[in-house]
Parts: C-alpha cells; structure tokens; sequence
C-alpha cells in the first residue's frame, strides 16, 4: 500500500481547499443567490399578489388563487415586454420591483409597500425623475408625496406601483420614461417622502399648466404651485 508522503499531503490538502473556495464561489452566484424567484410552478401568496398587481393594471385575466401557471406566466410576459424587461417570464428581483412587492418577504402581515423598502424607494424615485427632474428639490418631493397620498386614498390603487402603472394616470409611464435611472435628487425625494414628508400636504394630483390639455385637470382649484407644477385636491 502506498504511503503519501508529506509533500503530497499539502498538495492535496491545497487541491480540496481550492476545489471548496470554487463551489462557494459558483454556489453564491447571482444565478444561485436568485432561488427567491418566482416561475411557473411556484405558488404562494407572493404569486396571489403579482396575480392581483397583474390583474389591477390590465395584464391578467385569470383568477387570483396563487398558483403560477401558464396564463400567469404570459400575464408576466406582457408586463415585462410593456416596461422594457427580458420577457421571460420569470418574476425575479427587477420584475417584482416593478410590480412593487419584494420577493425577500414571506410575512402575510406585511407587504413592500407597508415596509418602505428599496423596491418602493426606487420605483417611486424613477417617477419622481420621469416626472419632476428638474424642478426644484420640494417640487420633486412633492410629486413623491402625491403617489403616497394617492396610495392613502380610497380613489385609487392602494399600492405604489398600483398607483404609478394605473393607466392614464402618468405620461412617462407611457410614453417609457418611467425606465430611466433616477438619479441621487430623485431616490432621496423618494426617501424623503417615504418618511413622511408632504409638502403638499394631502394633495392629490399636479399638472404643468405650461403643456397640460386635460380640463379636468385645469378646472380643479389650484392649491399651490411648486416649480412649474400646480398641486391640487
């Protein structure tokens, strides 16, 4: 029987440690670490609220019973391909924060929009940025404040992302901007907003009176003005 001798213990030795440090490595990959994502075959209440988030916006027709089949998976298809995403189908980390929930959260009790997370913070900050980047700091708050009020109220979707993708409801998300990275302004109005801050104090909508052709909009009573912005009730 063959003894090994000292040098070919290290060498060994040297070999199962590397051989250890590469499937630590490939196991905490990005492919790996996103086991959190939800496909065709998940079920849960976390796919009951894509299936509602989906439903709300237009994207699905089906019955909300949180189970992730086909006609789930084409209603995230369309969803992704109308906001810019590889259409796979797959509700990952990018996807769920468009549709405003957070795939870290298994709690029936709490949701992404109760607990101001960075899915909130930056979906809320892309609007700000689509919307109000260059006015003044309070005017792109303001804009933030707007959505969270809408969120408070019983007119409109209760959620950030139900509020922001109703349709009709904000020009960048139709006309794509709503896309764009929002910069260091918009995620800390974001923020800002998130913590309680309204300058608008439970205003509902704002228009640019300068290139707004909506009478609605025009005949309600202004009750301050931010920037090129006018904020209403």
């Amino acid at each position: 029987m063959r003894v090994f001798g000292e040098k070919e213990k290290i060498i060994a030795l040297a070999m199962a440690t590397l051989f250890i440090c590469v499937f630590i490595v490939v196991a905490l990959s990005p492919m790996a670490i996103e086991t959190a994502s939800l496909r065709p075959g998940s079920s849960g209440d976390k796919v009951k609220e894509i299936q509602q988030n989906l439903k709300d916006w237009g994207y699905y027709n089906g019955n909300v019973d949180g189970i992730f089949g086909t006609q789930t998976m084409y209603a995230v298809q369309y969803f992704q391909k109308k906001h810019g995403l590889s259409p796979d189908g797959v509700v990952g980390t990018e996807t769920a924060a468009k549709l405003g929930i957070s795939l870290g959260s298994t709690s029936n009790t709490s949701s992404s929009d109760s607990n101001p997370g960075s899915g909130n913070v930056y979906i809320l900050a892309q609007l700000v940025y689509g919307e109000a980047r260059g006015e003044p700091y309070l005017g792109q708050v303001a804009v933030a404040a707007v959505v969270l009020n809408r969120v408070d109220s019983a007119q409109f979707p209760n959620s950030i992302a139900g509020v922001i993708y109703q349709p009709g409801a904000f020009d960048v998300v139709s006309d794509g901007q709503i896309n764009l990275a929002p910069d260091a302004d918009a995620l800390r109005a974001a923020r800002d907003a998130l913590n309680g801050w309204d300058p608008t104090n439970s205003s509902l909508f704002y228009y640019n009176p300068k290139t707004s052709t909506n009478k609605y909009m025009l005949s309600k009573p202004v009750y301050l003005i931010i920037g090129e912005h006018n904020f209403c009730r």
